[in-house]
């Protein structure tokens, strides 16, 4: 086992290290305070949409049991706390009457946050849109984002005080694609069109959500949070190199190209372009204004190979089989070299600012024995994974902190409560909370910070 104090010299003595939540996976009391549904209430009760019916009405109960699971994590000595916050809390039916009893909810929880000394990054839309706004057609339509513009002022005005760093979107790719063209996350479309409509209205929602920032806290760091998939050809043929730059542009380019240079990438809007929404005059400026920090969330590698069927729709690419034999118990790769790679090419890319790793980690559902909870995989893939981004470091990539997914089991979305990514196991019945093995490594290495003037390499 690697020995966190030793790990903890490869980081700057001012790297934050962070846990992280979203608060559909672990609020839970989804009506009460005023909150109405959101869409993921709505698809969490349709037949065969989330494993068993599972949802998100008790959760974790974190909405009762804040000041016990601040205390956890003032515990564990981490230094920052990423959470989100909920849209159908704060503005029940999107538009309309603010509910102050919601933001009062966020308000006792930054107020907790400065009391444990806990810095506080916050996100603004982590996938749970209030449900009435699917009356107007939820994110394929472009009053969503001003819904959104509108959201987003109310609460940097209440709240933006004492967030120590804000995020407009949580992983733009689920809520497009996954959501929308692969029908696997809320409203559960399948339809290239509306996630066309749905993916420069989001675009447009974030620039907008920065403008709002920028009136309202103009004192907060604001960023935009991206699961960039690390996209590898399946052999070095021309047809599958070819196949990962179309994967790039359709995966990572459709959000990176608009924030930081202005425009959609040229191969994905000659094959798709004209099937996007109007985009009016001043959205791309909306949308390519400069952000202080973004966030990646990466877990494991995406592999492609030349999809064989003519015609096919752009990307036109087909899954490759994984090379590493080691996967999580959800089925995901575990390939760390990836981490590193995607970190590299984005930069050489783009013209990216400082970078926070804000979510990763690995679902092992193994349950305690004595009340102690074994998860040596999960351990390793932090291990393994934070070596890298000390690696990343010591080359001079502006890695500022690091985030593991999550502080505790929760609702992982389709996958309902049977996968679990926690470092503190959740038992659902009794609301116990038991920190695991990797927990109490995490736990090692972010006491470690802050320190000193320590600099790396």
């Amino acid at each position: 086992m690697i020995d966190p104090k030793k790990l903890a010299e490869r980081f700057p003595g001012d790297f934050v290290f962070g846990v992280a939540t979203a608060s559909f996976q672990i609020e839970g009391a989804t009506k009460e305070d005023g909150r109405k549904p959101s869409i993921w209430d709505a698809f969490s009760n349709m037949p065969g949409r989330v494993y068993q019916r599972h949802n998100g009405d008790v959760a974790c109960d974190h909405y009762h049991r804040w000041e016990q699971d601040l205390d956890l994590i003032k515990e564990m000595g981490v230094s920052a706390y990423r959470f989100s916050i909920a849209w159908p809390r704060v503005i029940p039916e999107g538009t309309g009457r603010v509910n102050e009893k919601g933001l009062d909810f966020y308000d006792k929880l930054l107020d907790g946050l400065k009391a444990r000394g806990i810095k506080a990054f916050a996100t603004l839309y982590h996938w749970d849109l209030p449900l009435v706004l699917m009356g107007d057609g939820g994110w394929t339509a472009r009053s969503t984002a001003d819904a959104f513009h509108r959201y987003a002022k109310i609460v940097m005005a209440r709240l933006g005080d004492r967030l120590d760093a804000v995020a407009t979107f949580n992983e733009p790719w689920c809520s497009v694609w996954l959501s929308h063209l692969y029908g696997v996350h809320a409203p559960g479309e399948r339809n290239m069109d509306a996630a066309l409509h749905a993916l420069h209205y989001t675009n447009l929602a974030h620039g907008l959500g920065i403008d709002a920032i920028r009136q309202v806290a103009p004192q907060v760091p604001a960023g935009l949070v991206i699961n960039a998939h690390a996209v590898i050809p399946a052999s070095d043929s021309d047809a599958d190199k070819a196949a990962v730059e179309r994967a790039f542009q359709f995966h990572n380019g459709v959000f990176f190209d608009p924030v930081f240079n202005g425009a959609y990438p040229d191969q994905f809007m000659d094959a798709l372009g004209g099937r996007m929404p109007a985009i009016e005059d001043g959205d791309m400026e909306v949308i390519g204004q400069s952000l202080d920090w973004w966030g990646l969330n990466y877990y494991t590698p995406m592999r492609v190979a030349a999809d064989p069927v003519p015609d096919a729709e752009f990307p036109a690419t087909a899954g490759a089989p994984p090379v590493s034999k080691v996967k999580t118990d959800i089925g995901w790769e575990v390939y760390a070299p990836a981490l590193k790679s995607l970190v590299t090419e984005l930069y050489d890319r783009y013209d990216l600012p400082a970078c926070y790793i804000t979510e990763n980690g690995a679902c092992y559902n193994m349950g305690p024995q004595n009340g102690e909870v074994d998860d040596q995989p999960r351990l390793d893939y932090y291990a393994e994974h934070l070596g890298v981004v000390a690696d990343l470091i010591r080359e001079g990539f502006p890695m500022r902190g690091y985030f593991a997914w999550s502080l505790m089991d929760n609702f992982e979305w389709a996958e309902g409560y049977r996968m679990r990514f926690g470092l503190v196991y959740v038992d659902y019945e009794t609301q116990e909370r038991i920190v695991k093995k990797s927990g109490k490594w995490y736990s090692a290495l972010a006491s470690q910070f802050p320190k000193g003037n320590f600099k790396a390499g």
